[in-house]
């Protein structure tokens, strides 16, 4: 049987007259998008008309998930919230944590040892506020969300950028940062900007080497990491119907990779057959009854042109499947053109790894694709020329393949079989060959590929693509390879060519599974007790930021002027940063660490206002908190591209950031920040930026009349004595500038409990 079933029951019996009432109002057809967001309003019945990319409404999601590298803020936040449990169903998922370095058992034994405070400190807090738990090898969130708490037409938010992947079965899933996890939990209305509307028509259908991420990295080459900003992504067509349900989330989950707020498709036969499969017939049989408000309507797909503010086709018979990469998950070179781009742009052509999983595509069809490719091998004598590394999404795929013999065929070849974790994809790979850092190249079937991201190694040019694809180029262990036309030799020199991949969507014999590791919550939870240690240095309670002064900013010194790219991994690093995502104080020591200063494209080497000297950007921020100096960040195009942490934005706080100045933000980076009260700023005119220098004076002028749509001024005051004035734009509303007030959302929400 499903998780929350009632919940369920009771939010499809407000579907038909919540829908009818947004027909009425909006006097036109319905997307899925536009249902689901008129029937979770905070309102109820829909009585107002809301503009698409300027109007801010308030919502009621159904639900929460969280994963252990983000929850453990989340949690610190939400203890001081005021409440006793959570308003929603939520979830934690311990999966980032676990290091991938020797095979399952191994770092799962390690993981539970060197993490054991933090798991009990999640656990804790779970069981005493109702939150489920999954224990470590339980799963990647967003596969264990998809198998047990996904629901076509629901709407849920996630402290993972990647939270999306559950519009695989239809739903409005939005990745977010803590703050806003914290809103939900203590039963409060959830903002968001209504989203624009990009509509995707899928036709054909795949077939051969292509699969549903090629779709993806299609929808990312045209659209690139910044055109789904400010949009929900909503697939549609007859090509969108022949894709299965893991299919269709593989989809969803990648467009984070192009910024869009999320992704869905319509519930038909292959979402009811999903819910069928994993154990729960009983939403199935719901979303049967209101099938017809669960989909867009005919005439919006009949004419999308008129519905959707942008629309794009994509002949899936047509599609080739492609690799994306290095250092930007947008940059596509199909693989026939690969031999001739990888040459022209000198990539490295040795492939030293190939990584199958993530939670971007680690289903039981991913799983069987590259298995069948596994499967030639073996019994042509072929052995992979790359190191192979198989991480299964969830304890459920995991058993199941185990038991259907796949991963005997993958450790035939030599492949090391990983936890059910995030493991390399988010940098928890201890990969010992590249400590030398030289030029290598590695394909993956995970989402990101910024420099550094999967092991730390700012040389390793990453390729993502699909399972099969791995596979294949494993076996090749080269770049110039196309796996549709040429060849490989095996041990006994004889040439092989691949045929293509064959995937089973669902198990012959079903899903089985002895112990999912779902820990539930105790029915009251009042005498549990949440200790943290105050020696902890993976543990840390928050002290309140402190609120504004009622002043505006006057003599704010620069902290660093980013270059380029800019990404949350460049402001606050994954990989062994973090063991202290529990820790505020500590994992500051992490800011803006791999941003590279303009003054001197260097990393981590700023100068310190205080004393002068160039040091580390952690150093100099403290330095100049500590003596009374607020600094300002200033940033280039999608500030804060990539994941939701909210670390990105606490850290900047804690050390003593007033504003963070830049030519335009990512769309959770942004909430972020206004929720931990940094003031964000877009320059007007972005070739303002170019006016910014390394020893600038920043007067904020206008905070004292701070409102909605009105422009802030900055006054630069050169060392010359000499300034400019520069406007400035931002997005907060009347609720949004309350935060800033406050000193920040969880204060304000506080005040409001007490």
């Amino acid at each position: 049987m499903a998780f929350d079933l009632e919940m369920i029951k009771e939010q499809y019996s407000k579907f038909p007259s919540r829908i009818l009432a947004a027909k009425k109002l909006l006097g036109k057809p319905l997307t899925l998008s536009e249902k689901i967001l008129y029937t979770h309003l905070d309102i109820g019945t829909p009585t107002i008309e809301y503009k698409r990319g300027e109007s801010y409404v308030d919502f009621r999601p159904d639900r929460v998930a969280m994963q252990d590298a983000t929850a453990q803020m989340a949690l610190l936040q939400f203890m001081q919230a005021g409440k006793s449990k959570a308003g929603v169903p939520s979830s934690v998922h311990c999966d980032h944590l676990i290091q991938a370095k020797e095979g399952a058992d191994l770092d799962l034994e390690k993981a539970n040892y060197t993490n054991q405070e933090v798991y009990d400190f999640l656990a804790s807090v779970s069981n005493k506020y109702g939150i489920g738990f999954w224990k470590p090898g339980a799963g990647i969130i967003h596969q264990v969300v998809l198998e047990n708490y996904a629901f076509p037409g629901g709407m849920m938010i996630g402290t993972d950028s990647h939270t999306p992947n559950a519009g695989g079965l239809g739903m409005v899933a939005i990745g977010v940062g803590g703050a806003d996890a914290v809103d939900v939990m203590a039963d409060m209305p959830w903002e968001l900007k209504f989203p624009k509307l990009i509509g995707v028509k899928l036709s054909g259908r795949l077939s051969g080497w292509s699969s549903p991420k090629d779709v993806i990295l299609k929808v990312a080459d045209i659209l690139t990491v910044k055109g789904g900003t400010g949009a929900i992504v909503e697939y549609f067509g007859e090509g969108a119907s022949s894709l299965s349900a893991t299919g269709r989330a593989t989809i969803c989950n990648m467009g984070a990779e192009i910024g869009a707020t999320t992704s869905t498709f319509g519930y038909d036969s292959k979402t009811a057959e999903y819910l069928r499969q994993t154990n729960r017939a009983d939403v199935a049989t719901l979303a049967d009854s209101i099938a017809e408000h669960l989909r867009g309507d005919d005439e919006v797909y009949a004419n999308p042109e008129t519905y959707f503010d942008q629309v794009i086709e994509i002949n899936l018979t047509r599609l080739e499947p492609a690799l994306n990469g290095p250092f930007t998950p947008d940059l596509r070179t199909a693989v026939s053109e690969i031999k001739e781009v990888a040459k022209k742009n000198d990539w490295p052509l040795n492939l030293e790894a190939g990584l199958i999983g993530s939670c971007t595509n680690s289903s039981y069809e991913d799983i069987t694709r590259a298995a069948s490719i596994a499967r030639q091998a073996n019994a042509q004598n072929l052995k992979v020329k790359s190191e192979l590394f198989i991480t299964p999404g969830s304890e459920l795929v995991r058993y199941t393949i185990e038991r259907d013999g796949l991963i005997e065929e993958f450790e035939k070849l030599g492949a090391t079989v990983l936890a059910n974790a995030c493991g390399q994809c988010i940098g928890q790979w201890d990969r010992e060959d590249v400590k030398d850092q030289h030029r290598n190249s590695i394909i993956t079937s995970f989402n990101r590929n910024f420099a550094k991201r999967n092991d730390g190694n700012p040389n390793t040019y990453a390729f993502v693509s699909s399972p099969d694809m791995v596979m294949a180029y494993a076996l090749a262990g080269k770049l110039d390879f196309n796996p549709l036309t040429d060849s490989i030799a095996n041990e006994d020199g004889e040439l092989i060519k691949l045929k293509e991949p064959e995937g089973i969507v669902y198990p012959k014999l079903g899903f089985e599974v002895k112990d999912p590791g779902y820990q539930s919550p105790a029915e009251d939870g009042s005498n549990v007790v949440v200790v943290v240690d105050p020696e902890s240095k993976r543990l840390q309670l928050l002290t309140p930021f402190n609120a504004w002064d009622g002043n505006d900013y006057i003599g704010l010194k620069l902290l660093i002027k980013a270059k380029g790219k800019c990404t949350t991994d460049h402001i606050s690093m994954a990989g062994p940063w973090l063991r202290f995502r529990g820790h505020l104080e500590n994992i500051s020591q992490n800011m803006l660490i791999g941003a590279v200063n303009y003054f001197n494209d260097e990393t981590n080497s700023v100068k310190d206002q205080v004393n002068g000297k160039y040091e580390p950007v952690p150093e100099s921020a403290q330095n100049m908190r500590d003596a009374g100096i607020g600094t300002v960040v200033i940033g280039d195009e999608n500030y804060g591209e990539g994941s939701s942490r909210e670390h990105a934005a606490m850290e900047p706080r804690f050390l003593g950031v007033k504003v963070v100045l830049v030519r335009s933000f990512a769309r959770i980076h942004e909430t972020n920040l206004k929720k931990q009260g940094v003031l964000a700023l877009t320059f007007d005119n972005k070739e303002d930026y170019n006016k910014v220098r390394e020893d600038d004076s920043f007067d904020i002028i206008g905070l004292t009349t701070f409102s909605p749509g009105i422009q802030l001024k900055v006054i630069l005051t050169h060392s010359d004595g000499s300034k400019d004035e520069i406007i400035t734009n931002h997005t907060y509303n009347s609720n949004q500038i309350e935060w800033f007030k406050a000193g920040s959302a969880l204060n304000l929400i506080k005040a409001q409990n007490q």
